[in-house]
C-alpha cells in the first residue's frame, strides 16, 4: 500500500507517541458530545410521551343538547351526538333482543305471527307501545292469530262485533293500526294497565269479573 493510503497504522512508533493522547482525547469528546445527547433528548422524548398520553386519555366533552336525542326503547332520554354509531349500535342490538325473545315467545305456542316479531318491536316502539302488551292481547283474543276470522290478519279482536269483522292486508299493517289506537286512545288517555284498557276494549269483560284483564297479565308475566 502506498504511502497516501498507510492511514493511522503506518504511522512510526515516534509519531504514535506523538498522536497518542490527540486521539484519546478526540475520542472522550465525542462521547462526552453523545452523552450530552442522549440527557438533553431523553426528557424532551419523556415530555412529547406524557403530552401524547394526556391527548388520548383526556374524555370528550358532552354535547350539547342541540346536537341530537336518542329516545331509548324503554322510554328513558339519552344525550347523544346524531352519528354516534355506538347508541346506534346498543340501541339496535336492545331491539334484537327483545324481537328474539318474542320470536322464541311465539315459536313455543306454533303462531302464525313469528315471522313478525320483530315488527311487533319496531312498531311498537314507532308509537311508543310495549310490544309485549301487543303480545299479550293477541294471545288473550286469539291465541297468538291461531283463531281469527279467515284471512283477516287481525289477532287483536279489534272492531269484532257479531258478523262485524275489521280484516288487515297483511300483519304488519294490523300490528301498525292497533299499536297507533293504543298510542293514542287508551295510553294518551291515561288508560295505561291491562285493567284500565280493559274498560274501553271489552267493557264487556269487566262485567265478568276482569277475566281479559287478568289474561293479559298473565301473558305479560310469562314474556318478562
Amino acid at each position: 500500500m502506498g504511502p497516501e493510503g498507510a492511514g493511522f497504522n503506518s504511522l512510526v512508533p515516534d509519531q504514535l507517541d506523538y498522536w497518542g493522547p490527540y486521539w484519546q482525547y478526540q475520542k472522550s469528546m465525542s462521547r462526552l458530545v453523545w452523552l450530552a445527547a442522549f440527557v438533553f433528548a431523553l426528557p424532551a422524548a419523556l415530555l412529547a410521551a406524557m403530552v401524547g398520553l394526556v391527548v388520548v386519555t383526556a374524555p370528550k366533552s358532552l354535547p350539547s343538547k342541540s346536537e341530537g336525542y336518542v329516545l331509548a326503547s324503554s322510554t328513558q332520554v339519552y344525550e347523544a351526538r346524531a352519528d354516534d354509531s355506538t347508541n346506534i349500535s346498543a340501541q339496535a342490538t336492545a331491539a334484537d333482543a327483545r324481537a328474539l325473545i318474542i320470536r322464541n315467545y311465539l315459536h313455543r305456542y306454533e303462531s302464525p305471527l313469528e315471522p313478525n316479531a320483530a315488527d311487533l318491536v319496531t312498531i311498537g316502539d314507532k308509537y311508543g307501545v310495549d310490544p309485549n302488551l301487543l303480545v299479550a292481547i293477541a294471545q288473550q283474543e286469539s291465541n297468538l292469530c291461531r283463531v281469527i276470522p279467515y284471512e283477516s290478519h287481525n289477532c287483536w279482536g279489534f272492531g269484532i262485533y257479531g258478523d262485524k269483522v275489521i280484516r288487515f292486508s297483511s300483519y304488519p299493517e294490523a300490528i301498525d293500526t292497533v299499536a297507533s289506537t293504543l298510542k293514542k286512545q287508551y295510553l294518551d288517555q291515561g288508560l295505561i294497565t291491562p285493567d284500565q284498557i280493559m274498560q274501553r276494549y271489552t267493557p264487556s269483560s269487566v262485567e265478568n269479573g276482569g277475566t281479559w284483564a287478568a289474561g293479559v297479565n298473565q301473558f305479560l308475566s310469562e314474556l318478562r
